[in-house]
């Protein structure tokens, strides 16, 4: 017989057995019903809101530990107890083939099982976005976990005669392997002690393979588990046959031949665990990868940069596990720094200089945690602290800007790593970015620069604008010494040669004429650009001093370097006084936008009732704009006629959430026919969707006639939940985005004529299922028999939330005065009669109290305006109110923005990185996803169901066909 035919036959028999007794059924039953426990109940599938099947995987190697070894528990035993297994030692076959092929019926049995459980992310699937990667994953750490237990079980049914002193210990076995790597051991451990226990550990190297990352390390672990316990099984067996009497040289030939087995399969582990790129990240957009946007980071370095981690012995228990996911990713930065990274890491406890270093040199300082059991309570000082250095520019991670809690209630807490590669890649930029911006900034420039001036004669120019054009000339001298003589300097007068130049500019940028106030006759020319190539960047007028010259200066030429940190001029409405809910005022409040776009890029409050925005400001973000007067509608215009982005989120109306109420008005933003005029409008509606995130909100209930308040999760049609196909999949502000909600939204509408010429992109859209409201009242109606349901009114379509217009657009100001210009003539020839009696010093200070403006009527191609369709979204309520539905802190709105201001500041790798944190898929809104599920899942069972019952039937016919077989013998 051939050894892998024979194993076959006995596999085949041992399944045939197996159907033939109520233990296969039970084995099948008892995984299904845990699996689905632990799926729904354990960890509340749809309290979760998470596309993934995690809760799935989440307790299955305590569950394979009972389970495996309740199918093996009888293997060998029964044998032994009813003395068959003489039979199997006598036979010519080999033993290892009878070994073999009951290991491969009982893992036959174990993929059948999780066949059963196919449903489950087949549902997910036709529910959210499942990235079907971690699923395999899961399934194949499953099975090896599986096959690893199967071993075991079979070692220990061979050694024993009685079936439950089996299960018991294989249980107690297979427990054992858990359990040294499980928070139980580990706690009681310093860091080092606790991972080598962790590679020893089933669970440990499970979770490594479920979350989608299977490693050759993983794998082979598992198999070499499997092999020595075979092996061990096989040597138990063979050692049944022998004599006292028999052959000392074969018996010692069988215990080197299994002794070297055993040392090879484990010795291997400790060869492979020095190999760390042999692995697959099968992940969408291999999350736990380095991603090219880090090493294209990593390619800027110059000189070494050093990632540094100070991590306890002794720290927190939801802390340690962290501790080697960290360090793994840090060692993939070394690797691929080829060289010029350098990672060290250290417990500051057990070194007092380092200690004394970190606390003095770089402000690290333990933290507190208090850690308690049902015996004692604890406090323990702990690091958990990343250095970045670059130079003598450092930047420090702490543990809360590395970790991310989620809480299902108040004893249940999930710590996972946010985004760990984000972190540490958005450090390293930061400190090579300062590291740059401390020399020379003509060191970052490639290539040549050219300063242009377009000014009128020297007496055409008011006598201010004479003194800060001989300073300009001085600062540019400087400048060029800088630069190497790769700094070209013109000036060109714009009336000259009759006016060609005027006309010329005037068509290209928009440069009209300047003046100093309304009724002066006297007209000049007075506009600054730096170019290079077809880019072009035009540095305000604004104070006329030689240092805000040379800080804009600065400003515009960081725009054609590389390595800087951007500035962000972020404008938003002045809070009112009142008790906002999630804030201190009652109007809204945009904190956590700042912190969020700070941690990247320089936030800056801008006030724009001057009618100006910085010449620092690379990009200006409107957040819910409120009675923007003429003079803040100026700066925004002439920001984007320079080529600015405008980006903001704008609507007709505004929520105001407190703790007693919840009620919408109407908001003026001073923008609607600013807006118009480019192109957009916003109509005077509401988005209401079918497809809604859950969300709380103040409900008000009649109690035995008293009216009380509570916060409850319901389906609210008004905050729409978008996700694909309305996420711009092409794009790479949405494509990465899981799932973005609008609070309060209004439908945009394009004005196709006006926006003729330019380059539209939408970003954002409402599924097809979303209809349009006029009430205001958006407090849900509850009644004695529950929440109202909300019935869609009208046409059902996809509505535009979130556009991109880019290319050139017309001012809205073209043909009409600056208004910055003052109409009172008594007040310009007093300040103009100031300027010509004082001194060099104080005639500087009086420029900087004149006024000299001018319209540019027509922007660049790079001009762009983006629109979000909604005042709420960003704002500090809406955050923490879906922070509290999804259990943890909600930051898709926010990523959102933070992605079209890194995609407007062609920083596109940062963008990708942070996509790569969004691994949670959230699922449709909570009735639709309940009803659905049930749906899919009741279907995906009765095809199991219908599966198990045709294996039944089978064996029942072929026991029928045994039984008649016999008859007819007899």
């Amino acid at each position: 017989m051939q050894p892998n035919h024979s194993m076959v036959q006995i596999a085949k028999k041992e399944i045939g057995l197996f159907f033939s007794s109520p233990i296969a059924y039970l084995f099948l039953a008892a995984f299904a019903a845990v699996s689905l426990f632990a799926f729904f109940w354990g960890e509340a599938f749809f309290a979760r809101n998470i596309a993934d099947v995690r809760p799935l995987f989440e307790w299955m190697p305590l569950l394979l530990i009972f389970l495996c070894s309740t199918l093996t528990m009888r293997l060998w035993s029964e044998e032994r107890r009813t003395g068959t297994l003489e039979h199997v030692l006598t036979q010519p076959v080999p033993l290892w083939h009878f070994v073999v092929g009951k290991f491969l019926g009982c893992l036959m049995l174990l993929v059948i099982a999780l066949a059963i459980t196919l449903p489950l992310p087949i549902t997910v699937a036709l529910l959210g976005d499942l990235d079907w990667g971690p699923v395999f994953a899961g399934y194949l750490a499953t099975l090896l976990l599986g096959a690893a237990y199967l071993s075991i079980g079979l070692f220990v049914s061979a050694r024993s005669d009685n079936q439950i002193v089996s299960l018991i210990s294989s249980v107690a076995l297979c427990g054992v392997f858990y359990l040294l790597g499980s928070s139980a051991i580990t706690n009681f451990m310093g860091t080092s002690a606790a991972e080598y226990l962790r590679l020893l550990a089933t669970g440990a190297r499970f979770d490594s393979i479920a979350r989608g990352v299977i490693d050759l390390r993983d794998l082979y672990f598992y198999i070499s588990l499997m092999l020595v316990f075979l092996a061990l099984n096989t040597y138990a067996l063979e050692r049944e046959r022998w004599a006292a009497t028999g052959n000392k040289i074969h018996h010692g030939r069988w215990r080197s031949i299994t002794a070297l087995l055993l040392v090879n399969a484990l010795g291997a582990n400790l060869w492979l665990g020095q190999i760390n790129n042999l692995r697959i990240d099968t992940t969408r957009g291999n999350q736990y990868s380095i991603s090219s946007a880090t090493e294209h980071y990593l390619q800027l370095l110059q000189e070494p940069l050093l990632l540094r981690g100070y991590f306890s012995s002794k720290t927190h228990p939801l802390l340690s596990p962290l501790v080697p996911q960290l360090q793994d990713l840090m060692k993939e930065y070394e690797v691929e720094g080829k060289g010029l990274v350098r990672v060290e890491f250290v417990d500051p406890v057990s070194d007092p200089e380092l200690e004394q270093e970190a606390n003095q040199k770089y402000a690290i300082q333990p933290v507190p945690f208090q850690i308690s059991d049902r015996y004692q309570a604890s406090l323990v000082n702990s690091y958990f602290n990343v250095l970045v250095q670059y130079g003598d520019e450092y930047q420090v991670l702490s543990f809360r800007d590395l970790i991310e809690v989620k809480s299902g209630s108040e004893t249940d807490l999930n710590v996972q790593l946010r985004n760990p590669e984000h972190d540490l890649t958005r450090a390293i930029k930061k400190v090579l970015h300062s590291y740059q911006a401390g020399g020379n900034l003509f060191d970052t420039v490639k290539g040549e620069v050219k300063f242009t001036a377009y000014v009128s004669a020297d007496e055409r120019l008011p006598d201010g604008l004479k003194t800060f054009k001989t300073q300009i000339s001085s600062e540019l001298e400087k400048q060029r010494e800088k630069s190497g003589e790769r700094l070209q300097v013109e000036f060109l007068d714009p009336d000259a040669n009759g006016g060609e130049l005027g006309q010329r500019i005037a068509q290209d940028f928009g440069f009209n004429p300047m003046a100093t106030s309304l009724l002066s006759n006297d007209r000049f020319y007075f506009y600054m650009t730096l170019g290079q190539g077809d880019q072009l960047v035009q540095i305000p007028l604004d104070d006329m001093s030689a240092a805000s010259f040379e800080r804009n200066f600065n400003a515009a030429l960081k725009r054609f370097a590389s390595g800087f940190t951007k500035t962000i001029a972020l404008v938003t409405p002045a809070p009112d006084m009142g008790g906002y809910y999630g804030a201190s005022s009652s109007g809204p409040q945009f904190n956590q936008l700042a912190e969020f776009l700070g941690a990247e890029l320089n936030v800056q409050r801008e006030d724009l009732t001057d009618g100006k925005v910085s010449g620092e400001a690379d990009v200006l973000v409107l957040a819910a704009p409120k009675e923007l007067d003429e003079k803040a509608l100026f700066a925004v215009d002439q920001f984007l006629m320079q080529g600015g982005t405008v980006i903001m989120a704008s609507s007709p109306y505004s929520a105001s959430v407190s703790q007693r109420s919840l009620s919408l008005q109407k908001h003026n933003s001073g923008l609607q026919q600013w807006l118009a005029h480019h192109g957009f409008t916003t109509e005077e509606k509401l988005v209401m969707d079918k497809q809604n995130l859950p969300f709380p909100v103040p409900v008000n209930r009649n109690l035995g006639g008293f009216s009380v308040q509570e916060m409850r999760m319901l389906d609210y049609p008004y905050f729409v939940d978008i996700r694909a196909p309305g996420l711009n999949a092409d794009n790479p502000i949405t494509s990465g985005l899981p799932q973005a909600s609008m609070a309060w939204a209004s439908p945009i509408v394009l004005d196709e004529t006006k926006q003729q010429g330019r380059r539209i992109t939408e970003l954002l859209r409402s599924s097809d299922q979303a209809w349009l409201s006029g009430d205001m009242n958006i407090v849900p109606q509850v009644s004695a028999s529950g929440v109202s349901p909300y019935l869609p009114v009208g046409e059902q379509k996809s509505h535009l939330l979130g556009v991109i217009s880019q290319g050139r657009f017309e001012s809205y100001f073209a043909g009409k005065n600056s208004p910055l210009l003052s109409n009172n003539a008594e007040q310009n020839t007093a300040s103009d009669t100031a300027a010509n009696a004082a001194n060099n010093t104080a005639n500087e200070q009086n420029n900087s109290a004149q006024t000299v403006s001018g319209v540019i009527q027509r922007s660049p191609d790079s001009a762009r305006i983006i629109l979000f369709s909604s005042n709420d979204f960003l704002s500090d309520a809406v955050i923490s109110m879906t922070s509290m539905a999804t259990g943890g802190q909600y930051l898709n709105g926010v990523q959102l923005l933070a992605n079209t201001v890194d995609w407007a500041l062609e920083d596109e790798g940062l963008v990708s990185i942070r996509a790569r944190g969004n691994f949670n898929r959230t699922l449709p809104s909570m009735e639709q996803s309940t009803q659905a599920f049930w749906e899919y899942l009741n279907y995906g069972l009765a095809l199991a169901a219908l599966l198990v019952v045709g294996l039944v039937q089978r064996q029942l016919k072929r026991r029928r066909e045994q039984q008649y077989q016999q008859w007819l013998a007899n």
